[in-house]
């Protein structure tokens, strides 16, 4: 697997890094082929409670887990057993429905753009958006942590957003 390490406010030590690469490094028995696979991995200081995000864009789903703690390398454990805990609930739908080839080469190749401090878009992201049906809409937005998720359907080729309602349910908006 391949890393991309960066922090915000804080220096990525030699040890730091280390200590990240063997941590996600045993994610690899997970994945077929994790020699194409890259983490990223930003690592934030907010006060006292040291954040780590962890993204793991893989050829038919991303995972993606964040946590915060006053230890960093507490934070790493906990968001790494995290992205494992996704890998294992999730192992037996993706495994099925990659063989029946429903998603098709979905990569979200995300770019994190930060605007000017004057603008009240913070952040940007764009996503290379392939056709999905609700369920693995569902399933990847569960797996990324979101409230909500924006994709393409493919039974009605129009572009969804999928949200989570206060009751818990699912509602979906679609583009006509």
């Amino acid at each position: 697997m391949k890393y991309n390490i960066r922090g915000e406010k804080v220096e990525v030590t030699p040890a730091i890094r280390s200590y990240i690469e063997d941590k996600i490094g045993k994610l690899d028995k997970y994945f077929s082929d994790a020699s194409n696979i890259s983490a990223n991995v930003v690592i934030k200081v907010r006060g006292k409670e040291q954040k780590i995000e962890i993204t793991v864009p893989a050829m038919h789903y991303t995972l993606r887990s964040e946590e915060s703690h006053s230890d960093l390398y507490a934070a790493i454990d906990l968001t790494v057993d995290k992205l494992e805990r996704q890998i294992r609930k999730n192992k037996t739908k993706i495994n099925s429905k990659i063989k029946k080839n429903i998603i098709q080469n979905f990569e979200a190749n995300l770019e994190d753009n930060f605007e000017d401090e004057n603008s009240k878009i913070l952040k940007r992201k764009k996503i290379d958006m392939k056709p999905m049906n609700e369920e693995e809409a569902i399933m990847q937005m569960e797996m990324l942590g979101h409230s909500f998720f924006v994709f393409k359907n493919v039974d009605t080729d129009s572009v969804c957003v999928l949200y989570v309602r206060k009751d818990g349910n699912y509602g979906i908006i679609e583009t006509i």
